[in-house]
């Protein structure tokens, strides 16, 4: 049997923006980035496609909160009158590709012709404003900290785990234990990783940041590239300070062809997958992989009937170090390949939950200039909570024109362990499950956390204070694997701390 075209989901627009203005009062907000990207995608499908897109999906954003939601704003502003308009449940970095698989979904049931996703943050502008504001400083204004401002911290946040750059160091140490990895190791895994997306960022015009880096600059602190959460440095970690927009167009083949898309500039949907961890990092199972990441990686590639090495491209999320590392190794990819596209989330640039969309219009550009047939993207969101991925092909994809359940998140909860109990009060004898330190912006350390497990398998945190150097030199010296090494929890205030064995 034949396809039918009226159901093939494509891609015919890509469009991206990078807005740097000189006068901060004279940027673009979030809302003008989303449409503005919109339009670049509406040129390059060839035109007269805005006013008739029948579903606006945007990613939600943090620049610009007030404003939110923005949807029917973005609809409004593309001069679209269409009957479905929504906005993304969270900033999350799964929502681009999450947003695609729905209108892929929508199209090959019939319900929509022709769907427009985007998503913007102008987070730069939003800080600068911000600080001439308040008189301060922009690193006072940084928009991630800020959304907890003002509420009383509670049991994780005492313990300095706070946001994304907190948490995934907690995943990159337990990773290179598992791994068998030195951290000497595990950091030139990290830098050559990162070297690559340097070099990919400083050949793609989109990308923020175009300056190649070695590994070695990568991962050697300096200051001007000061350690932020042990392991990682300013150059390993999401640079959200950044005014980026992104957006796509999806429609049917039959439309495609109808409006006079050169066969050569359309770009086949395939089929995705999504798992999700719990929204509580402290109630996973683990920290050296994550189940819902391994499901969604593997049963993406077998809906779309490949393997790792039928695949010529790849976009692994890469906010942190760990994330293409465990995605690297569930699908088989090799560290000599690029694992990106669009350059990564610190020199493509970080725009929080939407820097997909710009791996989706590079991945589009990449296949249409012959770069390969086959293209995986897989996005992460949260603290490592939201996996979701999917194939781009320059022909239809297994499966092509029929809708599919993609929410795996049964077979990912079938796959989980046991979830350690947290205990909040614990004293006594405990053994380092991972860790990480936190660093002031003159490079000191402020404090560290201990991920401790109990005799009984019971889950607790404990502070290192930055006064017990000792500690604090064993955690990240890379004398010896910190991971699996004994302590004792002890009571010093209101606060409970480790202490080494």
């Amino acid at each position: 049997m034949g396809l039918d075209a009226e159901k093939v989901a494509v891609i015919v627009g890509v469009g991206q923006v990078n807005d740097r203005p000189a006068d901060p009062m004279a940027g673009k907000d979030a809302l003008g980035l989303m449409i503005a990207a919109l339009e670049e995608a509406d040129k390059d499908a060839g035109g007269g496609w805005l006013s008739d897109v029948d579903s606006v999906a945007v990613v939600q954003q943090i620049s610009f909160r007030k404003d939110n939601p923005l949807a029917r704003k973005v609809a409004d502003g593309i001069g679209s009158k269409a009957a479905l308009v929504y906005q993304s449940v969270g900033p999350n970095g799964d929502s681009p590709i999450l947003l695609l698989n729905e209108a892929a979904n929508r199209i090959a049931r019939g319900e929509i012709r022709i769907a427009a996703v985007t998503g913007g943050e102008a987070l730069r502008t939003a800080s600068q404003r911000a600080a001439i504001a308040a008189k301060t400083s922009v690193a006072d204004q940084n928009p991630l900290r800020n959304l907890s401002k003002g509420a009383a911290p509670g049991y994780r946040q005492i313990y300095g785990l706070a946001t994304p750059v907190d948490v995934y160091p907690l995943y990159e140490n337990a990773g290179r234990a598992a791994y068998g990895q030195t951290l000497a190791e595990g950091q030139r895994e990290s830098g050559e990783i990162w070297s690559r997306f340097s070099e990919v960022a400083a050949q793609t015009p989109a990308a923020w940041i175009h300056a190649p880096k070695s590994p070695q600059e990568i991962i050697e602190p300096t200051a001007d590239n000061r350690p932020i959460a042990f392991p990682y440095t300013k150059l390993m970690v999401a640079n959200s300070s950044v005014n980026q927009g992104a957006g796509f167009i999806v429609t049917s083949l039959a439309e495609a062809r109808r409006r006079g898309v050169p066969e050569e500039r359309i770009v086949y949907v395939g089929r995705g997958a999504s798992a999700h961890e719990a929204d509580d990092f402290l109630a996973r199972d683990r920290y050296d992989k994550s189940p819902s990441m391994e499901v969604c990686l593997k049963r993406t590639l077998e809906f779309n009937e490949m393997t790792a090495g039928d695949l010529d491209l790849v976009e692994l999320y890469s906010c942190f170090p760990c994330v293409p590392k465990m995605a690297r190794r569930v699908i088989g990819w090799p560290v000599e390949r690029p694992a990106t596209v669009f350059g990564g989330l610190t020199f493509g640039g970080g725009p929080i939950g939407n820097y997909m969309a710009h791996a989706v219009a590079e991945m589009v550009d990449a296949l249409r200039a012959g770069a390969g047939e086959k293209g995986l993207l897989f996005a992460n969101g949260g603290f490592a909570t939201h996996n979701h991925a999917i194939v781009l092909g320059t022909q239809p994809l297994p499966g092509a024109g029929e809708a599919h359940a993609f929410d795996l998140q049964d077979e990912a909860d079938a796959a989980r362990g046991p979830v350690p109990e947290l205990v909040k009060d614990y004293t006594g004898p405990a053994e380092v499950e991972t860790y990480t330190v936190f660093y002031n912006r003159d490079g000191s350390a402020k404090a560290g956390v201990v991920v401790a497990k109990l005799p009984g398998g019971k889950r607790t945190l404990a502070q290192v204070p930055a006064g017990d150097a000792a500690t604090i030199a064993f955690l990240s010296d890379g004398s010896a694997e910190p991971v699996g090494t004994a302590g004792e929890v002890v009571a010093e205030g209101e606060m409970m701390v480790w202490k080494r064995g």
